[in-house]
């Protein structure tokens, strides 16, 4: 069977604040979404005989299993689907590449299925499979407020990112618990200027990861308005051109650090390239 291949393009949280705790357990935020051209890719091809079939790494509980099982069964559907996945985004790594994946599986398998869903409900479907997941369906740069679901388009200016990779895996639900000792106050956004706010998640994932905050030190020497995205491992730094992100990410290369510095540089976007393909 022949796949189709799909772009699942990364973000970057250009801020993150932690505005309190929800009744519900969960936390309340507001960020600024900036999707970026780096990307993994989800192979889709459609099977006639209703089953949903993949070839990646984690196996049946992949968040593109998950996303085409949740469509299916809430649209009725009786066709299925081959899923193949190639990973560029690092696991753990705050640059929501499960979520991304997820996403890109729900847009094509509504126009490969024919099925026809508004993007605001494939989203509804997309904040059941996690909370990074909307923003990729709604596929534009975007103020997330809630749990990040909650999405106002923004216009970012041009823009080019240095992503450093510390080789760690972050996890989400215990830097969490471990960094919420106060709330922070909610930013007004017009207009918003790069460098804005703070990742309030930064402080506990350094202190309890030294790869990241070797890097984010390293880093912030060089742009000292580095910082980390989303719930880590990944930290970053802004350019206006790809000719200063390519120089620096040069230079991090031949760092003296103990097992160097990985990392990539990727020009921001401002639309998903699927958007117009599946509106």
């Amino acid at each position: 069977m022949e796949l189709t291949w799909y772009p699942a393009p990364g973000k970057l949280n250009l801020f993150l604040h932690i505005l309190g705790r929800r009744p519900d357990g969960y936390h309340e935020l507001q960020t600024v979404f900036r999707l970026i051209e780096r990307c993994d890719r989800v192979g889709i091809a459609g099977r006639q005989d209703g089953k949903i079939a993949f070839n990646g790494p984690f196996g049946e509980e992949n968040l593109c299993v998950r996303a085409a099982r949740l469509l299916k069964a809430e649209s009725g559907c009786a066709q299925g689907c081959e899923l193949a996945l190639e990973k560029k985004l690092p696991i753990g790594g705050g640059l929501g590449g499960g979520s991304s994946d997820a996403a890109t599986v729900l847009l094509v398998l509504n126009k490969l299925w024919d099925l026809k869903l508004a993007n605001s409900e494939l989203r509804e479907l997309g904040v059941r499979l996690g909370a990074d997941v909307p923003v990729f369906v709604y596929g534009r740069n975007a103020i997330g407020e809630g749990i990040g679901e909650r999405l106002t388009p923004i216009d970012l200016p041009p823009a080019w990112y240095l992503v450093l990779t510390p080789q760690v895996s972050v996890s989400t639900k215990e830097t969490f618990k471990s960094a919420l000792t106060r709330s922070t106050k909610r930013l007004k956004m017009s207009p918003f200027l790069s460098g804005q706010g703070t990742n309030d998640l930064e402080a506990a994932v350094v202190a309890r990861y030294p790869d990241v905050a070797a890097s984010l030190a390293w880093l912030k020497q060089h742009r000292p308005q580095a910082r980390m995205t989303g719930s880590g491992a990944c930290v970053f730094a802004e350019f206006e051109t790809e000719a200063e992100a390519r120089a620096l990410h040069a230079a991090a290369l031949q760092s003296d650090l103990p097992g160097g510095m990985h990392g990539f540089v990727a020009r921001g976007l401002e639309r998903h390239p699927l958007l117009d393909s599946t509106d």
